[in-house]
């Protein structure tokens, strides 16, 4: 017999939404973006989102399926339990009951959970941490965050803010994180962190290996850092070697705390692949006495994690679990 359920996730970010309908076994059978536009102010992007979701879910039926959820992910401070948008920088979002009115706009029971935390969900049941039990899911981008997935569910903590792996102190006189401490991992091994490092460290140094021209242009990435440490330019390898040995130190941290079984490096830094893993898991090594070593691995499902992830989250509101042993 068909299984003509499906459910309606969308993935908000400051920028854009990624949006699909989504079979309880995880297959996407139609996928959408649409842009956020932040700058018109909340109220407009509740909007937006409420007619996205009613738009997939109106697409579902007339192609014969039945939507029975939906879920959200968005970033910032979200109360999962009372379906609160609390805070958001990118978003704009300040106590926004996010559930309560898409449930009233659908009609469908709706789930509300953190974008990072619904990308560690997806990654731990149907990629890269597929089957692994106890898995920590980092995405390393402009910030560093993370999410703790025990047996499938991930841990939200007392007050919604569990997986601040970024604010691990692991340079006390390091540079300035935004939170206002100096030294946390993200200032220091971020991909904004490590593009601000390189361009700080060029534009002091005579001997780097850039022009006077380069030195006066916007920082560069950490995609080009990690390019031309590859290549044997000196300065690029001195950054790229700081902030994977930060990055280890924060993950060894993050390890004594949770003991997983697998790591999952997500984000825009880990396109770097092997010249982020090799590095980095032989640094972990060396971090390790009696700590069991994790697998260190690079996540699976790229940019499509937390819509997955909010599409699981809205397949768990309405108790259906058979998506990651399907898939």
């Amino acid at each position: 017999m068909t299984d003509d359920r499906v459910v309606v996730a969308l993935d908000v970010g400051g920028t854009g939404m990624k949006c699909a309908v989504v079979r309880p076994d995880g297959v996407v059978v139609r996928a959408e973006r649409h842009p956020t536009d932040a700058a018109r102010g909340p109220a407009a992007v509740v909007g937006t989102i409420l007619d996205v979701a009613e738009g997939l879910a109106d697409k579902a039926r007339a192609d014969g399926l039945t939507p029975i959820a939906v879920g959200i992910a968005v970033p910032g401070v979200v109360d999962e339990a009372r379906g609160v948008a609390v805070w958001s920088a990118n978003v704009g979002f300040r106590d926004v009951p996010v559930r309560d009115l898409a449930v009233a706009r659908l009609g469908l029971p709706t789930a509300l959970g953190h974008d990072v935390r619904a990308g560690g969900l997806a990654e731990a049941r149907l990629g890269a941490g597929r089957g692994s039990g106890h898995v920590l899911f980092v995405a390393i981008g402009t910030g560093i965050a993370a999410a703790h997935v025990v047996d499938g569910m991930a841990v939200v903590g007392a007050h919604g803010a569990a997986g601040e792996i970024g604010h691990i102190l692991v340079r006390p006189d390091g540079p300035r994180c935004g939170c206002g401490r100096p030294g946390c991992l993200e200032a220091v091994a971020s991909a904004a962190a490590i593009g601000r490092r390189y361009a700080e460290l060029a534009g002091q140094s005579a001997d780097a290996a850039v022009t006077a021209a380069e030195v006066a242009e916007p920082p560069v990435t950490a995609a080009e850092v990690a390019q031309r440490a590859a290549t044997g330019e000196p300065l690029a390898g001195q950054v790229w070697r700081e902030a994977i040995d930060a990055l280890a130190d924060g993950l060894a941290s993050g390890q004594a705390l949770f003991d997983v079984a697998t790591i999952v490096l997500g984000g825009g830094l880990a396109q770097a692949g092997d010249w982020l893993l090799t590095p980095l898991r032989a640094a972990m090594r060396d971090r390790m006495t009696f700590h069991r070593e994790p697998q260190l691995v690079a996540a699976a499902l790229g940019d499509e994690a937390g819509c997955l992830g909010a599409a699981l989250l809205a397949l768990d509101a309405v108790g259906v679990r058979d998506h990651q042993e399907k898939r």
